[in-house]
């Protein structure tokens, strides 16, 4: 068989060819075998996922560990259709919200597992500024623009390099956002390498280059229920977020530009505590999120790659530590989920099943000086990372 060789972040990974080794019907199913060594402890397969409304070929790749961590991965939108870890029993069960198939994905969703761009949260009007020159976003979350727009990064067919070998499976994802799209100045070339290694942690890595001066702020958009029971909420679930401060909002959910104190406020959770505890709480920031839908200001923002949050659900002893290079990161409590988005199994997803951890620079950047940039010029490099880190206790 042909042998090729990767070279990613500067390690070389010897890989190897594709090699058809069942078929379905008309799903192929079409797995990535390596010159292994019997160290390999990951696998990764790649199989069809079915076409878009435009007839783009879309493909799912499951990666695996022999820890009891999978993951399914589609090429529309970058979303994590399912991941699967273990209880404190040694069971694995799915603790992300999905769908069944493409169709439902394209349908109109809370971005349920997506990769958000060009910009994660919302953009006040829709509107910022470069050098003097205004820009006019689409927008699609009344006056303002949320999350890339309507036809942002969640709803794009990327491309899909895969690398399998020793204790990590790699799946780099690329798109290339054109000048204007959406309402974004330049021609954004985007990687997203998802790779799964062995202590049953998903490390996620956002890359992109410009040619054009442009804002950009990636993140990613799974929504967790530890309990791996999707009939319950996640209002046990017991999370800390390492942050003194909040970025608190208006009655549209954006930035007031001021950054306040948790302390003595439901939104302090640097001590561990349940989600239920506070969320019903008389507190104006509560009222306008209609729960937790808000960016805090984590601390130790100098220190690169460091612990920012977790959640933990006793019954099931599952705990979930984030790792991240980010200065924000928004706790949402699936406060808009009404029962009507059906779930895989029948039934569908109600009010608070899901509860997303998305680490991002704050919301409004642009039009926000005080805040950290988020401006990518030509010449520069985008770069972040955040990992999830599963475990039992």
């Amino acid at each position: 068989m042909n042998v090729l060789k990767y070279c990613i972040y500067g390690i070389s990974i010897v890989s190897l060819a594709s090699m058809n080794i069942q078929c379905k019907g008309d799903k192929k199913v079409e797995e990535t075998t390596l010159e292994t060594k019997a160290t390999d402890s990951v696998s990764i397969v790649k199989s069809s996922y079915g076409k878009t409304a435009n007839g783009e070929q879309v493909d799912n790749y499951t990666l695996k560990n022999q820890k009891g961590m999978e993951i399914n991965i589609i090429t529309y939108g970058g979303i994590i259709t399912s991941l699967k870890v273990p209880n404190k029993a040694g069971v694995s069960e799915e603790v992300v919200i999905g769908f069944n198939n493409l169709e439902q994905y394209q349908k109109a969703n809370p971005y349920f597992g997506a990769l958000i761009g060009r910009f994660g949260n919302r953009i006040a009007k829709g509107k910022f500024s470069l050098d003097g020159k205004e820009y006019q976003l689409a927008t699609n979350n009344g006056k303002n623009a949320l999350h890339g727009g309507p036809e942002g990064f969640h709803r794009r067919v990327w491309t899909a390099e895969e690398v399998k070998g020793g204790a990590n499976a790699t799946l780099k994802l690329k798109y290339v956002s054109k000048d204007m799209e959406e309402g974004y100045p330049g021609n954004l070339t985007v990687f997203v390498t998802y790779t799964l290694n062995n202590d049953n942690s998903l490390d996620v890595v956002y890359e992109a280059t410009t040619d054009k001066k442009t804002v950009l702020n990636l993140t990613q958009h799974s929504y967790f229920n530890l309990s791996g029971d999707f009939t319950k909420t996640i209002l046990d679930h017991e999370v800390v977020i390492d942050a003194d401060k909040l970025v608190p909002v208006d009655g549209d959910l954006i930035p007031t530009g001021q950054l306040t104190d948790v302390t003595n406020t439901p939104f302090d959770f640097r001590k561990p505590k349940i989600i239920g505890k506070d969320i019903e709480a008389k507190d104006d920031q509560l009222k306008k999120g209609l729960g937790y839908d808000h960016c805090w200001v984590l601390n130790n923002q100098d220190k690169g790659e460091r612990f920012v949050a977790s959640a933990y659900e006793a019954k099931s002893g599952r705990l979930l530590e984030v790792f991240s290079t980010e200065p924000g990161i928004q706790l949402y409590t699936g406060n808009f989920l009404d029962g009507t988005l059906p779930m895989r199994n029948g039934g569908t997803y109600a009010h608070r099943t899901g509860l997303c951890l998305e680490t991002q620079h704050y919301p409004d950047s642009p039009n926000q000086k005080d805040f950290p940039t988020t401006v990518l010029n030509p010449g520069e490099n985008y770069k972040t990372k955040t990992s999830f880190k599963f475990s039992t206790k």
